[in-house]
């Protein structure tokens, strides 16, 4: 046809007379338009049920995370500071839950034209419509108290519950949703989604967060555990590494798989719309973002079982054993580095990518040993050293057709580097890497710095030795008969004289 047919009375009355009565074939023309434009609204309505209902589920999804988080946090301390590990993964997503609402959503998603201070600022004044609603705010909340989640590991099983409280809400607050800002609002400075001035024409496709999430966390752990010190114990005088072992390999490795499950609403649920076609017309093809959702799926879990694997063999030749524990952080590893480019790569470039992130893990590893460096879950070498991996990997193979129909306009935007695209999209990202390494470390190194100068950092080192439990949470998580704590399980007598804590 040379022009499109609308649906009003004036198109459908020559159609329907036939040079019969024009009265009938008026009101039949009105009965008919009326029709298609309440199906036609219940299609949209529809649509925006089927997006939301998706962002929903995956929010679910990325918060069932947390209770990996606490999981694998819990396996990979000694006993004495299980209840405190654990208490502070709650406090993640408490505290987090409220700095994100009154604060983090708006510095995050906020601008200048929609009421940056005014209509965001304290409350989610304007919801629902249709670029926010509830659900959106729920998926983008989980993704910061992961954040602070990965930094809790870091410090652990020796810093003071105050500190955890108020570094997590700061995080959460103020220095997660202004990195957020930056790459995944529409008008963040380096976002892909701009209309125009685009960093390098390409802007930075981090597209669920390997730098957003994984480097904020890992770097803010970096400076914490760097100003902390190491764990007592954790290095002899002449500076030899000792492992101090988690207690529960059991928990790591269920907490593994919690967060492997929670993934697939971290990466795919990213694109927060399911229903969109990629065809010419609606209606005339099978192949949507659907489609790239599933693609999605299947290079996270292609990277994760690739560093795995890869850590799994990587180890057995370099220590001489199979560790369950390291092999379930390598697949950690490839998760956080595949992250960021999961929607516009292809299958085999997240084997590539899951290979390198596991030596990547290994390599900062033995380099933290070296320098003495203590991070009892591995957090900054997993998430800061992998998340940046992750974000170079995907300047180098992100596929020109898939960024087209991920991110829309110019099809001929900058695309991998090892593909063909040229040097903007990872200069983009050299630039997404230093950027976050400054002000993270700007922000969260001065934040644990003056906790360390006020002394509000580390406990005491007799609490250290006792542990955090008996000393500061009121008792041990488990029970254990007085053989087993005179064998190793040391605690403090809190005041009470004849009474075994």
């Amino acid at each position: 046809m040379a022009s499109t047919l609308s649906c009003s009375a004036s198109d459908l009355i020559p159609l329907l007379s036939g040079g019969a009565n024009a009265t009938a074939a008026a009101a039949a023309a009105e009965f008919i338009c009326g029709r298609f434009e309440t199906i036609s609204g219940k299609f949209t309505d529809a649509s925006y049920a089927i997006d939301n209902t998706y962002l929903l589920f995956s929010a679910y999804l990325v918060f069932a995370m947390q209770l990996g988080f606490a999981m694998l946090c819990a396996g990979s301390v000694r006993a004495k500071n299980t209840m405190n590990i654990m208490l502070t993964n709650v406090i993640d997503a408490a505290a987090g839950g409220l700095f994100y609402y009154l604060f983090g959503f708006a510095f995050a998603f906020g601008s200048p034209s929609n009421g940056f201070i005014g209509k965001h600022f304290f409350a989610m004044s304007g919801f629902p419509k249709a670029s926010f609603d509830y659900p959106y705010f729920l998926y983008q909340w989980t993704f910061a108290i992961a954040a602070a989640g990965i930094t809790s590991g870091s410090i652990a099983e020796r810093t003071q519950f105050v500190a955890y409280l108020i570094y997590s809400s700061f995080l959460t607050g103020l220095v997660y949703p202004i990195v957020s800002h930056w790459f995944w609002s529409s008008d963040g400075w380096a976002s892909p989604a701009r209309a125009d001035n685009l960093l390098f024409q390409s802007g930075v496709i981090d597209f669920a967060g390997s730098g957003v999430v994984h480097m904020v966390g890992g770097i803010a752990g970096l400076w914490g555990a760097l100003i902390e010190g190491p764990r007592i114990g954790r290095f002899e005088n002449r500076g030899k590494p000792v492992t101090l072992r988690g207690h529960s390999a059991t928990l790591v490795v269920l907490g593994t798989f919690l967060l492997w499950f929670g993934w697939y609403g971290f990466n795919p649920g990213s694109f927060a719309i399911i229903n969109k076609s990629y065809g010419s017309s609606p209606g005339s093809s099978f192949y949507g973002q659907w489609s790239a959702v599933g693609r999605t799926a299947v290079t996270t879990t292609l990277a994760g079982c690739t560093a795995a694997l890869t850590t799994l063999f990587g180890k057995r030749l370099i220590d001489g054993y199979w560790n369950v524990t390291d092999v379930c952080n390598g697949l950690l590893g490839g998760f956080a580095a595949i992250t960021g480019g999961c929607s516009v790569v292809e299958p085999w470039a997240a084997v590539i990518c899951g290979f390198v992130a596991a030596w990547v893990l290994m390599g900062f590893n033995k380099l933290a040993d070296k320098l003495r460096y203590d991070d009892p879950l591995e957090a900054a070498q997993l998430h800061g050293g992998c998340g940046a991996w992750g974000i170079i990997f995907t300047g180098l193979f992100a596929d020109k057709t898939y960024v087209s129909e991920v991110f829309g306009g110019d099809p001929n935007r900058p695309y991998g580097l090892l593909m063909g695209g040229g040097w903007r999209l990872l200069a983009a990202h050299v630039v997404q890497i230093v950027v976050i390494t400054g002000w993270v470390s700007v922000t969260m190194g001065t934040l644990f710095f003056v906790l360390h100068k006020l002394e509000l950092l580390r406990i005491p080192s007799e609490d250290e030795i006792a542990g955090m439990d008996p000393t500061s949470h009121g008792g041990l998580a488990y029970m254990y008969t007085e053989e087993e704590i005179r064998n190793g399980i040391m605690v403090r007598e809190m005041g009470r004289e004849n009474e075994n804590v």
